[in-house]
């Protein structure tokens, strides 16, 4: 009787701990696509699409390296919509002696899991960091700062490390990684995979059942093999890597993509391993074909942020979700769900996100999080909205993100400070302010950006809360020196647009 395993749609790697621990003549691989798995949240059809249309090229795949795959089609009529009814369905359909998993990358799938039968589940090894060494590092400390974190993957991986030195000298070069993009600057645009008759069938059936979710396929070019994958990342270093340091804060009208790797997705989905791709970008600055600014900006993002947040989420538990420090309680707004709106930069993320499944992590932070932030948007809305809508929003590293560093809905366990910003900040990092309804250097009155007025009710609303942070006594004393009568004009204003929100 063979052993059953289960693989999921983000595990999609072919040296799985699973697939090292079996024979192949021992083993039933079981692949499925489900409903509930398309539709706990709406997600984008592009994201629904990108896992099956990857999940079956994977299995094909296996198919042909000598496994034996089971694999359940959305449209299966007997399809329970469940993982845990397709194990058990499979279970009973091969007679399987036991079940072999790789443990699911969050809390909900893996209480999931302990319900399969005779199941025993591996530890994912596919991460730098895992989860008990992420546990050792932060148990101990009263802040999980980032950056210390990110200084022990850099000496554990040995990238751009000059023995227990950083090369160049310095640790982080996010202070060269903030400039305005020059007009007229262009940029290379991705390498796009055209749908083959796998794909193409995936999304004829997305169509029919999701076309109701935010969101088109339209644009759909996502590499969904492993050596597409492998040729958007070779496509990445050559032609957008040396430039991705100094803009990949910007944001500029009418460019989804700029110099961003959109990597990510083949990253969570196991296309590419995370230090592969990293070993590729060291590659390029030792050979002299991209700079140390750029190369350690990208780095930092894959065995800094993305390890970092993975840890963090299994560490804080399973009710990380719930947070919501601020008492924040506003429903989530129209606009994110494509409703007109005359902000210029919410219009930007929000199209690119309904286009692509994809906005660039400034978009996700400064623009969309900072505006559900200053209007008081309950967190768990906004958790929910992103892990709907973008195509690499697993929730292990969508949900701190978001919870975490978008919201501050932790309290600080993540970010040091709240990242809220007016309107300065975006006219700053973008063109966006230049062909906006709204006047970025108003506070008040009816051209008045609304970010700014919100900005500075934020602030006031949380006075108590947030006064003492270190990090925000500059912003306090600022809001301390207007007037009383230009403080209540401020937060009049902001409380007219809130109510126009609603």
């Amino acid at each position: 009787m063979p052993t059953l395993v289960p693989i999921l749609g983000d595990q999609l790697s072919h040296n799985l701990a699973t697939l090292r621990a079996v024979a192949k003549s021992d083993a039933v691989i079981l692949m499925m696509e489900v409903a509930d798995e398309a539709t706990y949240v709406p997600h984008h059809p592009q994201k629904i699409a990108l896992f099956f249309s990857a999940m079956r090229h994977f299995a094909e795949e296996l198919r042909a390296a000598g496994w034996q795959v089971d694999y359940v089609r959305l449209d299966d009529p007997a399809n329970t919509g469940s993982l845990s009814g397709e194990v058990a369905r499979a279970a009973a359909r091969w007679g399987a002696t036991r079940t072999l998993a790789v443990k699911a990358g969050e809390w909900r799938v893996l209480a999931a899991q302990h319900s399969w039968p005779d199941v025993t589940l591996l530890d994912d090894d596919r991460f730098l960091c895992g989860i008990d060494q992420f546990a050792d590092w932060a148990a101990p400390r009263k802040r999980l700062i980032m950056e210390d974190f990110y200084r022990l993957m850099r000496r554990q991986t040995g990238l751009l490390m000059d023995g227990e030195q950083p090369i160049g000298g310095q640790w982080n070069y996010d202070q060269e990684n903030r400039k305005a993009v020059p007009k007229g600057q262009r940029f290379t645009p991705p390498i796009c995979f055209a749908p083959d008759a796998i794909t193409a069938e995936v999304l004829a059936l997305v169509q029919a059942r999701f076309h109701n979710h935010f969101g088109s396929t339209a644009s759909f070019a996502w590499p969904v093999t492993r050596t597409q994958a492998l040729a958007a990342l070779a496509d990445f270093i050559a032609h957008r890597l040396p430039g991705f340091g100094d803009y990949q804060d910007a944001m500029v009208t009418g460019e989804d993509v700029l110099n961003h790797s959109l990597l990510s997705p083949a990253i969570n989905l196991g296309l590419l391993g995370p230090l592969e791709v990293c070993e590729a970008a060291a590659a390029a600055y030792h050979a002299g074909a991209a700079p140390l600014n750029a190369v350690e900006g990208f780095i930092r993002q894959i065995i800094g942020w993305r390890e970092y947040v993975r840890g963090l989420y299994w560490f804080a538990g399973p009710d990380y979700t719930a947070r919501n420090h601020l008492d924040a309680t506003r429903p989530l707004p129209a606009l994110f769900w494509g409703a007109p709106t005359d902000l210029k930069c919410l219009s930007e993320a929000v199209g690119a996100t309904g286009r692509n499944a994809m906005a660039h992590h400034i978009q996700r932070l400064m623009i969309l999080g900072n505006f559900a932030m200053l209007t008081g948007t309950d967190p768990g809305h906004v958790h929910r909205w992103y892990l709907a809508v973008y195509a690499d929003a697993i929730e292990w590293v969508e949900a701190p993100n978001v919870i975490g560093m978008s919201q501050f809905a932790d309290g600080g366990l993540m970010a040091t400070k709240p990242y809220a910003a007016g309107g300065a900040y975006v006219n700053r990092m973008s063109d966006h302010c230049k062909s906006c309804t709204y006047d970025v250097k108003q506070r008040t009155g009816p051209r008045a950006c609304p970010l700014n007025s919100l900005y500075w009710d934020f602030l006031a609303r949380h006075e108590e809360r947030l006064a003492g942070n270190q990090r925000l006594w500059r912003m306090y004393d600022g809001w301390r020196r207007f007037a009383p009568d230009e403080q209540a004009r401020i937060r009049a204003q902001a409380a007219g647009f809130l109510a126009g929100l609603a």
